[in-house]
């Protein structure tokens, strides 16, 4: 059953489809600054293309997330990992554990999460950006962890959206959702559901995974700009789409102008070269031990 629940060969392969879905663009700014939100392109002909090519894997995937991620799921999971009792590791032991996720496709060419996660920093880094934000870089994917205490795949990556409201056509893959069950609760179909409009980006529960688990257990320690990188990074439908508008309230799109700026770094700095992880430990510890306690609860 659990292998009926992982179709993707490697969690990376939801993160190459984002690049098919939202290539990098040919010119970029030459200094690094605070983007604002991207127009979002016509639902109909960017979805309708983009879902015809996307592998078989990325499609069953996608059903399945569409499937099942409810609100009862939501308050069910929120339920069984927010209480933050399952361990107790610092950051650089959670990067390690990290690690112990390999890809399946290829393990042995596949680079060590910890590589990735520093491939990131170091390009932010690299920007001259506050100390702040490259750490949002360097741990904004540790809450991938919850793969390695049991969870699907669909209940860790993918595109987040708020459940217990109608689902927006701007979803990729939006007509899987028929198979979810709150499809067909009225209550939970209107155009705000169980929201206030302009209740905020705060209020809303999005679909569970790896942002929102990790943005609980960091929240007392960064800067709000770092904690809606890491809490919506995934949140295509809002930042990259421009849906649940109705939803937010004054000041949130700023805050998704961090959100979107730090998007570029996280999907297209990733390659294949390696970094000398050992030999960068001692800037990033430093940086770690700013912000951080010794342990964190996760």
């Amino acid at each position: 059953m659990l292998a009926d629940h992982n179709p993707l060969e490697s969690l990376d392969h939801w993160e190459d489809d984002l690049l098919r879905r939202y290539p990098q663009p040919s010119l970029s700014p030459t200094q690094p600054q605070m983007t604002a939100a991207p127009q979002a392109a016509p639902q109909s002909a960017n979805f309708r293309n983009y879902e015809a090519e996307a592998r078989p894997s990325v499609k069953e995937f996608y059903r399945l997330n569409h499937r099942y991620q409810t609100l009862a799921f939501n308050q069910q999971k929120r339920a069984e990992y927010l209480t933050l009792d399952r361990r107790s590791m610092s950051i650089w032991e959670a990067m390690q554990f990290l690690n112990e996720l390999v890809d399946d496709s290829d393990p042995d060419i596949d680079l060590p999460q910890i590589e990735h996660l520093l491939q990131t920093a170091e390009a932010i880094r690299a920007d001259g950006r506050p100390g702040w934000f490259i750490l949002a870089g360097l741990i904004h994917d540790l809450g991938k962890i919850l793969c390695l205490w049991g969870e699907p795949q669909w209940a860790v990556v993918g595109d987040t959206f708020p459940v217990g409201c109608r689902y927006s056509e701007r979803i990729v893959f939006y007509e899987a959702f028929e198979a979810n069950p709150d499809k067909h609760i009225a209550d939970y179909q209107t155009e705000c559901g169980i929201y206030q409009p302009q209740c905020g980006l705060d209020q809303l529960l999005l679909s569970w995974g790896h942002d929102e688990y990790l943005y609980h257990v960091v929240k007392d320690y960064l800067p709000a700009p770092a904690l809606a990188m890491i809490r919506y990074h995934s949140c295509y439908p809002i930042h990259r789409e421009q849906a649940y508008l109705h939803l937010l309230k004054d000041g949130d799109q700023e805050m998704l102008k961090w959100v979107n700026d730090f998007n570029q770094y996280d999907l297209y700095t990733k390659r294949d070269e390696r970094m000398d992880v050992e030999g960068l430990r001692p800037f990033y510890q430093e940086l770690i031990d700013k912000y951080f306690p010794e342990k964190l609860a996760w």
